[in-house]
């Protein structure tokens, strides 16, 4: 019965964290994956539902202070000692210290809180010492601000009106690891681009990608750089006026006046030299005829 209760307990502090995790048993190891953001709980319990109320337990990742209970007195009471990295986010759960059950949940994970946990029993006969790995799966931000190798706002501009639409233009500068770069509209629609021009130096990237873009109700359009390996996105939005469109569409009216003009005077220069030709072949036609006489 007070298995069953132990189990019962557990899984509705699982419900009740709202972690989405994927647990995996190992040879002593039990892995944890959880996306970034998402709760984590970090299992830990004796197999013979040893009561631990008065016990001691010490969490750590490596040699970082995770969470320590000793007798009732832990870190989020007072108990000095524990890493900043994990203050005000880890927790165990009081209610379930009779069955034997030192699991934690660690809130709000971070991308460097993956790693290696031990729960360590350091007084139990004999030591019991848990092993744990925890995964947080990184999801696509803007991390310019956390990481000094995430990649900047990109730089836009536009390059002018063309017989299609209006060219531009999307640099990303020294970037690594390689970035994705792609324009998209203000739907979040990735539009057809030119092939990338990309250059390398010791590692680092230089892209430009190139669009020209037609009318659209916004005239809005991003330029979106992605870097999956360390789930970074980042864009910038270039919006593009009006008459940018309407100067292209006089261009190319312009393009067939002034075409249909050179055609008709280029008519009228032939015709014209076709007349003084005739004229003066017939003015030499009736000298010779004087001549004759």
């Amino acid at each position: 019965m007070k298995t069953t209760t132990q189990h019962l307990f557990f899984i509705m502090a699982l419900t009740a964290a709202k972690t989405m995790l994927t647990l995996s048993h190992g040879s002593d190891v039990i892995t944890v994956v959880v996306s970034e953001g998402d709760n984590a709980i970090l299992p830990c319990s004796l197999s013979n539902n040893q009561n631990i109320v008065q016990k001691l337990f010490d969490w750590k990742k490596y040699d970082k202070e995770v969470f320590l209970y000793d007798a009732g007195v832990h870190y989020n009471n007072g108990r000095d000692g524990q890493d900043e990295l994990f203050q005000g986010r880890v927790f165990h759960f009081p209610q379930h210290l009779k069955f034997g059950n030192a699991s934690i949940v660690i809130k709000n994970t971070k991308v460097t809180d993956s790693g290696d946990y031990t729960c360590n029993f350091p007084h139990l006969e004999p030591r019991q010492i848990f092993h744990i790995k925890l995964i947080v799966e990184p999801i696509l931000k803007d991390r310019s601000e956390e990481m000094a190798i995430a990649v900047r706002e990109p730089y836009t501009r536009l390059l002018g009106a063309t017989e299609n639409g209006v060219l531009l233009q999307c640099e990303v500068r020294d970037a690594y690891p390689k970035p994705k770069v792609e324009w998209q509209d203000s739907d979040g629609i990735v539009l057809s681009a030119e092939d990338p021009q990309v250059s390398e130096r010791r590692g680092h990237f230089n892209v430009i990608l190139r669009t020209t873009v037609t009318k659209t109700a916004t005239n809005c359009f991003f330029c979106e750089v992605k870097q999956d390996d360390i789930g970074h996105v980042v864009n910038a939005s270039i919006i593009v006026p009006e008459k940018l469109f309407e100067d292209k569409s006089c261009q190319v009216a312009h393009a067939w006046i002034g075409g249909w003009f050179l055609g008709v005077l280029s008519v009228a220069v032939f015709a014209a030299l076709a007349l003084f030709v005739r004229r003066v072949w017939k003015k030499g036609s009736q000298l010779e005829d004087s001549f004759s006489i």
